[in-house]
């Protein structure tokens, strides 16, 4: 009978596995900048947020608040948002990468999730922008914008990616 569920829980195993060694991984970057402020990915990310807004023309400066592990965002003459660890996307990111190997392929796996990466980080870029623009342009749509439609947009683009993943990639039959 458990011949059966072999491939079901090598898949799952897999899934298992890979996900708590990045997120271990993550764990051991964080600690390692622990008292300097904000990790140097969400710095990166804080810094590009910061030139596109700049320019959008919306004029933006950074406060560094390095005891609070935050950056604020400095536009138009007051700190709309600010940058945590958590906005870096990169959980969402290890969730992605995790179960795209749990149905690994070969080497268009690590291609595939090489492209899924880019477009994460690019999304999640845009998804901190907007978010700056519409707490800085209609403050009162900031928290639906925060909680619901940036996160179904980053989510959603991940689901969207493993279902191109499963159904062009993974489940493809290689003899078709």
């Amino acid at each position: 009978m458990l011949k059966d569920f072999k491939p079901v829980l090598n898949i799952l195993l897999r899934f298992v596995i890979v996900y708590v060694v990045l997120l271990l991984a993550y764990q051991y970057y964080l600690n390692s900048f622990r008292y300097g402020g904000l990790d140097p990915f969400s710095r990166l990310i804080t810094e590009q947020v910061k030139d596109v807004q700049n320019y959008l023309g919306y004029p933006t400066q950074l406060y560094d608040d390095v005891k609070g592990e935050q950056i604020y965002f400095y536009v138009r003459n007051f700190y709309p948002t600010r940058m945590v660890e958590g906005c870096n996307a990169i959980s969402v990111m290890i969730l992605f990468v995790a179960f795209v190997i749990a149905f690994y392929k070969g080497f268009k796996t690590f291609i595939f999730i090489l492209a899924g990466l880019v477009l994460l980080y690019i999304m999640n870029l845009f998804r901190i922008v907007g978010l700056n623009i519409v707490m800085t342009d209609h403050k009162e749509y900031g928290k639906v914008f925060h909680d619901f439609i940036f996160p179904a947009v980053i989510y959603g683009t991940v689901v969207l990616l493993w279902l191109v993943w499963i159904k062009f990639f993974a489940l493809k039959n290689e003899n078709s």
